[in-house]
């Protein structure tokens, strides 16, 4: 459509052409033809600038739309981009909630089939002691029979009747478990007998999670076998080893088994860890330490897996040879644990820059009232406390339900003790199920145990089996 504008061009242009051609035919003298010839003239060069400055003008208005067009062309481009790459964080933020969701149901049903575990072995427990119960209950009655059946004896008798009882099972272990007592002498001549004939037996004793109770760690415990096979607890033969200079030998033999045990473990099992304790002489002697840094050297790869454990009371007297000895164990990868805690004096800071990742302290210090007014920290913040260092707080020596309920109340993640189970001797490795004794631990299944209900038998137990 014919713009108004360029209507009212070209009409000033006729008229311009036609007052120049009067303006020669008037003034100039010039004839009609000749004026005519002239104005059409001035006409078509008029009409030819007209062209070329429209032409011109329109070019620069058509560059500037496709410059335009370009810049949005750009910017849409950008958005699209932009959009893509929300829509790949939003995918990936979906998959990785799958598999989170898909790692909780793992759990769920791996914490079940734990539940399942233990229920069944209540029943059996229950089982049990429904037969001694029921064993007893024939003995008694049958006793009762037979005093029923004798003649009567007289009101006075010259000696009274003896009345036989059926021996309990729990009497019968007890009986077993006592001892002559031995004297200093005896003991190391067997300590070093049972050393120089390799009788280091290995326990293990599960750390759960609280309060799920799902078996994370496990601690390995020393015990040694006399040449009558009873079993020495570490209390009981640990100062005659210091004392006769042997503490090296069995760190070291023990490091042996417990990285022996520990791949063993891995197996089946990845995520756990194994707590190995090593004494505070043994770091201090360069001799008895050699053996067991190269030891840890070659086996450098179970770093992350095996956790080194020192008593409170060595880890405060570091001298500068155990600085150098736990500096060159920190550098192989190795993480340490502090055990035998006897107050809440603690500096998390110089702790977890020497290396500490664990710290295991009594129930008991935990919920005492008086630990809060001898140290620096309430009990009840001393999980978050450590945990700003990177520091793991283990409750250990838990014997019942309400310190459990207490310690939830503290933020402590991992607990161990009797309530959960007791040191159990390594099942040799291909034994079968009905080959095993004493309670023996398979590796390659978690360690858990039902709470004992019997007040003697988790009393002969920690008699039989104290944590070292």
């Amino acid at each position: 459509m014919i713009r108004i504008s360029t209507i009212f061009i070209a009409i000033c242009m006729v008229l311009v052409a036609a007052s120049l051609g009067l303006v020669l035919y008037s003034v100039a003298g010039l004839s009609g033809m000749e004026s005519a010839i002239v104005a059409l003239t001035a006409l078509t060069f008029l009409i030819l600038y007209n062209a070329v400055s429209m032409r011109l003008r329109d070019r620069t208005d058509v560059g500037g739309q496709i410059a335009d067009l370009s810049r949005g062309t750009a910017d849409l481009a950008r958005q699209v981009a932009e959009f893509g790459r929300r829509l790949s964080a939003v995918e990936g933020k979906l998959g990785s909630l799958n598999n989170a969701g898909a790692d909780r149901v793992q759990a769920v049903v791996g914490e079940i089939n734990e539940l399942g575990g233990l229920v069944r072995q209540l029943a059996v427990s229950v089982a049990s002691h429904d037969d001694l119960l029921s064993s007893n209950a024939a003995a008694a009655a049958s006793v009762s029979r037979a005093e029923n059946s004798s003649p009567r004896e007289p009101l006075f008798a010259a000696e009274p009747p003896k009345l036989v009882v059926a021996p309990s099972p729990i009497a019968a272990v007890v009986g077993s478990e006592a001892a002559p007592v031995r004297s200093e002498v005896q003991t190391l001549a067997a300590v070093k007998t049972a050393i120089e004939e390799n009788r280091l037996d290995i326990y293990l004793q599960p750390m759960v999670t609280l309060p799920q109770r799902k078996v994370r760690f496990y601690e390995a415990v020393t015990r040694i076998r006399d040449e009558n096979d009873r079993v020495l607890a570490a209390e009981e033969f640990m100062p005659f080893v210091e004392a006769a200079g042997l503490i090296g030998r069995v760190d070291h033999t023990m490091m042996l088994r417990c990285v022996q045990v520990l791949r063993r473990l891995m197996v089946r099992n990845k995520e756990v860890g194994l707590f190995c304790n090593m004494a505070g002489a043994t770091l201090r002697d360069p001799t008895t330490f050699a053996p067991c840094l190269d030891f840890l050297e070659a086996n450098r790869a179970l770093a992350p897996s095996l956790v080194i454990e020192f008593k409170q009371s060595a880890f405060r007297n570091l001298g500068p040879t155990e600085g150098e000895h736990l500096a060159a164990l920190a550098q192989r990868g190795y993480r340490f644990s502090i055990d035998h805690v006897t107050d809440l004096r603690i500096e998390p800071r110089e702790l977890a820059d020497r290396g500490v990742r664990f710290i295991k302290v009594p129930a008991s210090l935990l919920l005492d009232p008086k630990a809060s007014s001898v140290s620096d920290i309430h009990p009840s913040d001393l999980s978050d406390l450590l945990g700003r260092f990177g520091i793991d707080l283990i409750a250990e020596r838990i014997e019942g339900e309400r310190a459990v309920v207490d310690l939830l109340d503290f933020d402590v993640r991992f607990g161990q003790g009797f309530l959960f189970a007791p040191p159990r001797p390594l099942r040799p490795e291909g034994e079968s199920n009905g080959a095993a004794s004493n309670g023996a631990v398979r590796t390659d299944t978690p360690i858990v145990e039902p709470p004992a209900r019997a007040t003697g038998n988790a009393a002969l137990a920690r008699r039989s089996a104290a944590p070292n």
